[in-house]
């Protein structure tokens, strides 16, 4: 039930790096921006340890570091920068109606939807335990740490052999793990694995355990056909099985894929929803860096101001 009704300019949903960025860039602007930061503040990059790949840190920062680099940039501009989830919206009519922890109902004359994905994990304890510790859900960020080493890759699809590929350029040794006798993905990806002298498939194999206390030692594998176990010798474990866009609240208001990500007018952040605009992981199933999410963040505001400045004139 809802007690409170607040009329904005610029609300921004989410605050990874696209959404801080879209921050930054409407607060300069003036458009006095307010940023819900969701369930997870910072996004998947509070879970990340050591980043190498984003530009200005020369000697590499901490995840959640850059990320608190980034709010107190948002901040210094003018951002308010507010604790809660969005759990409701109704882009139907205007103005648009944005409820946040089921209380609050804004009206915001745009909305920056910065939402983000969620990695898909196999679910498994040591998983979770070593996350950050040699588990990784995103070779092309977090590959280089393994250079000269071994590590195996989880997955079937097209981006689990792009980055089994992208691994075998870097890592002495991958050992692709594939639950079923045969890949999903399509037939150029697998013939550049199955040719790659470097990557091992092993096929209809599942994961049991990751080994290791402090950081990844080996993996326990199964094969579910025989039933048999075996150890791998690798410090570097990925899980390759897809990611799943924060966006599930924006349904039947928002078009999106049959995956739910967000689709948007080519070159710009614009939805089917006049005054609505998405940017980072929850419209780009492609890239999903830092940098090009904190890129997008910024074509959004600067979409959003545009759209205010139109409507005003």
């Amino acid at each position: 039930m809802t007690t409170t009704v607040e009329k904005l300019k610029v609300l921004i949903i989410g605050s990874g790096p696209a959404g801080y960025t879209a921050a930054i860039y409407a607060s300069r602007a003036g458009l006095n921006p307010v940023l819900y930061t969701g369930a997870q503040p910072g996004g998947q990059l509070t879970i990340t340890t050591d980043v190498e790949n984003y530009p200005g840190y020369p000697t590499g920062v901490q995840g959640p570091e850059m990320m608190e680099d980034f709010r107190k940039q948002a901040e210094r501009f003018g951002t308010q920068v507010r604790y809660g989830q969005v759990t409701k919206v109704d882009f139907s009519a205007r103005p648009h109606k944005v409820i946040v922890d089921d209380q609050v109902e804004i009206q915001p004359e745009t909305v920056i939807i910065s939402t983000g994905a969620s990695a898909k994990w196999l679910g498994i304890e040591s998983e979770e335990r070593l996350n950050g510790k040699g588990v990784s859900a995103c070779a092309v960020c977090d590959g280089f740490f393994f250079r000269g080493q071994d590590v195996a890759i989880v997955g079937a699809g097209d981006t689990a052999c792009e980055e089994a590929s992208y691994l075998a350029n870097i890592c002495s040794k991958v050992y692709m793990l594939v639950r079923r006798e045969e890949m999903r993905a399509s037939q150029i990806m697998q013939k550049r694995v199955l040719n790659n002298p470097k990557i091992e498939v092993l096929w209809n194999t599942e994961t049991e355990e990751i080994l290791g206390e402090e950081e990844v030692k080996g993996v326990r594998v199964y094969n579910n056909q025989t039933k048999e176990s075996k150890e791998l010798a690798i410090s570097g474990f990925f899980v390759a099985i897809g990611h799943q866009p924060n966006t599930d609240i924006f349904k039947g208001f928002i078009d999106m894929d049959e995956n739910g990500y967000i689709k948007t007018i080519p070159g710009s952040t614009k939805t089917n929803i006049e005054g609505v605009f998405a940017c980072g992981d929850a419209q780009d199933h492609i890239y999903r860096q830092a940098v090009t999410a904190a890129g997008t963040g910024c074509m959004a505001a600067l979409d959003a101001e545009r759209y205010l400045a139109a409507q005003e004139s």
